[in-house]
């Protein structure tokens, strides 16, 4: 019955401010707590006082009621006269207009418990939704306040705000890590089930990404910072949970409304009782049964869990209006590179000719290749590493443009391009069906072809189970992209897509979710690059891969920091919940009024009875709306962990 608008943490953090730059105490109570506790203490003492007739030197009232009365109930009064000044109407103008009624009427005891099942009320609200923030809370304490940095040839502990992009920061096992970058040296494995939800501890080799707030658990780890403090994939999470409680969605406006309309509703239905029965009783239980409790408390802690539990999965919200509109979307349109498939372009097969060892035909490609900043290139000297082969340093390297590249390597002549490079020196080629969709790059050695490389980006392991997910949400699904249409419906069929367009430009991306939008569609846009934000903006709401540019994530609503799909059908789920627990406060909550009201109004409730049902359906409801805060991290459907990983054929 308190306020409706979130309330800031008692520590706001300061944009940009290092995690490290305060703290609080733990299990440190606050006074208005021991106050209150001491007025539910005073009410219940008090009403046994008045209903034993303790001490009455007056007979017509109860002093040690009407002093009790009006220590206890002051914090409903006091916020009941500044809505009056506001001109709001509120339940605690109501409430304090029954508590005073039925103290006129030397109903002394049933104000004093009316007043102690509101003061119950507004404690265990305290209590719930200081719940929801303390997940807030034990982000922020989380990070490390210090970091160990390589400097001057020796390593120094400093304060985590005077470390800076480009440090070298090393992590011994046990500890977390306290900045984003990428590992500049050592092996391990890292759980990172803080960022990105992942149950498993994650590898971690050269060059691989690892996120503040994660834990080093085996080998020593050196860490090429890139951001530190608020600018990390944590301190983002962290931030846009705290903007997201100060936001207040459509669906909280509206429960705001209603909450003031059921008041003057319960006035009116009191003024009525009034004239028909003349019975004071009838009255003021017609005031006290009614209440808007359960949609103006239960409203914004509904949406404060939602936003905690995605946040809890890897997924950033950024206001609570998102969080409904998320809860509304009935279209996905998704992105192909980098959303459905993994954004990087890896070898998914080697075909070489009879006498050539596969291992062989992909080193002396990624030789040739050694020194080319092509991604199909790249794709061909990664593999090579992978599968432990010593690459040579090529002699000569000729880039013909559209073509391919002539070089010599161990003395020999390798050709490594398209089919139009070994036609033009004369170098046969067959065309074979490998089966896989991708890149093909032809190899020849001294005139001589030796077999070809197929380069694809392969799609996300969880790719086709999350897409059959939305699906049995009831979700439409459509593919844009730029690539080639053969492509495009290859993706599509494989992964179950509704309606697959390629070829498309960023602008025809664009206005193809105007139309959607335009045809009253909620759509929500899935992408991860530079052509993807003028979509992410336009569509009913946004939703960025983690992996994905800045500008894509700045543009989006929601960030998906784990770059796993299962992570958006989940956040669907926490969505299209939060929003049920809504309106089932809503339809109860009008429900508890109209009955209530009915049999206070003929008389069938005592003002002792009605405030039970009041608060007792206020607690319900409250309750209702925490439910959120009691799942636990794990996904409800098999194969979103451990999912095994595509063939190295797949596309």
């Amino acid at each position: 019955m308190t306020s409706t608008t979130a309330q800031p943490l008692e520590h706001p953090v300061p944009h940009r401010e290092p995690e490290s730059a305060r703290t609080e105490p733990a299990g440190q109570k606050r006074p208005f707590e021991t106050l209150a506790v001491i007025r539910i203490v005073v009410a219940i003492l008090a009403a046994a006082a008045v209903w034993f007739r303790v001490y009455e030197p007056v007979p017509s009232i109860s002093v040690i009621g009407l002093a009790a009365l009006i220590f206890v109930a002051w914090p409903i009064f006091s916020e009941a006269i500044q809505n009056l000044l506001a001109r709001r109407m509120t339940m605690e103008l109501s409430m304090t207009i029954a508590i005073v009624a039925a103290a006129s009427i030397a109903e002394m005891f049933t104000a004093l418990v009316v007043t102690l099942f509101v003061l119950i009320a507004e404690e265990l609200e305290h209590m719930t939704v200081a719940r929801g923030r303390l997940a807030i809370r034990q982000l922020v304490d989380f990070i490390p306040k210090e970091a160990h940095v390589r400097r001057n040839g020796g390593t120094v502990t400093l304060p985590l705000e005077q470390v800076q992009p480009g440090d070298i920061v090393l992590v011994s096992p046990g500890e977390k890590v306290p900045v984003d970058g990428v590992v500049a040296a050592g092996h391990s494995y890292v759980d990172q089930s803080r960022i990105t939800g992942e149950s498993m501890p994650a590898e971690k080799g050269l060059g691989a990404q690892v996120f503040a707030g994660s834990i080093n658990q085996l080998g020593l780890l050196e860490i090429r910072v890139e951001t530190v403090g608020r600018d990390t994939s944590y301190g983002r999470v962290i931030e846009a949970v705290e903007a997201a409680e100060q936001t207040r969605a459509p669906v909280q406006k509206l429960a705001d409304r209603m909450a003031g309309y059921l008041v003057y509703a319960s006035f009116a239905a009191a003024v009525i009782t009034w004239l028909l029965t003349q019975n004071i009783r009838d009255t003021i239980s017609v005031i006290i049964v009614a209440g808007a409790c359960g949609i103006a408390a239960g409203t914004p802690l509904a949406i404060l869990s939602g936003i905690g539990r995605a946040a809890k999965l890897g997924s950033i919200i950024k206001g609570g209006i998102h969080l409904e509109t998320l809860g509304r979307v009935d279209t996905i349109v998704l992105d192909k590179t980098g959303t459905l498939t993994m954004g990087e372009p890896v070898v998914t097969l080697a075909q070489p000719t009879e006498g050539v060892e596969p291992a062989e035909l992909i080193r002396l490609a990624a030789s040739a290749e050694l020194h080319s900043e092509h991604p199909l290139a790249r794709a061909v000297v990664v593999e090579a590493e992978r599968l432990g082969q010593t690459i040579s340093e090529p002699a000569s390297f000729t880039y013909t443009v559209a073509r391919g590249i002539t070089t010599e390597v161990e003395g020999r002549t390798v050709l490594v391009g398209n089919r139009k490079l070994l036609a033009e020196a004369g170098i046969a080629a067959p065309v074979r069906d490998s089966g896989h969709l991708g890149s093909d790059i032809v190899v020849a050695v001294d005139g001589r072809f030796i077999g070809e490389i197929i380069v694809a980006d392969p799609m996300r392991a969880e790719a086709r189970d999350a897409i059959a997910a939305m699906h049995g949400m009831g979700l439409r699904t459509l593919l844009l992209t730029g690539d080639t249409k053969a492509v495009a419906d290859h993706v599509g069929r494989e992964l179950g897509i509704t309606e697959v367009v390629a070829n498309m430009l960023p602008q025809d991306k664009l206005l193809r979710v105007e139309t959607l939008v335009s045809e009253r569609r909620i759509v929500a846009m899935v992408g991860d690059g530079v052509n993807d934000a003028p979509a992410l903006t336009a569509a009913s709401l946004g939703i960025a891969m983690g992996s994905g540019t800045d500008i894509a994530q700045d543009s989006a609503d929601i960030v998906l920091i784990g770059n796993d799909l299962f992570k958006l059908v989940e956040t669907l789920r926490i969505a299209r919940k939060t929003r049920a627990i809504i309106w089932q406060n809503f339809a109860g909550t009008i429900i508890v009024d109209i009955i209530g009201i009915g049999l206070a109004s003929m008389g069938y409730l005592n003002p002792l009875f009605a405030a039970f049902i009041h608060v007792g359906s206020e607690i319900g409801f409250i309750l209702n709306a925490a439910r959120l805060l009691a799942l636990d991290g794990s996904h409800s459907f098999e194969g979103s962990k451990g999912a095994p990983l595509p063939a190295r054929g797949a596309v």
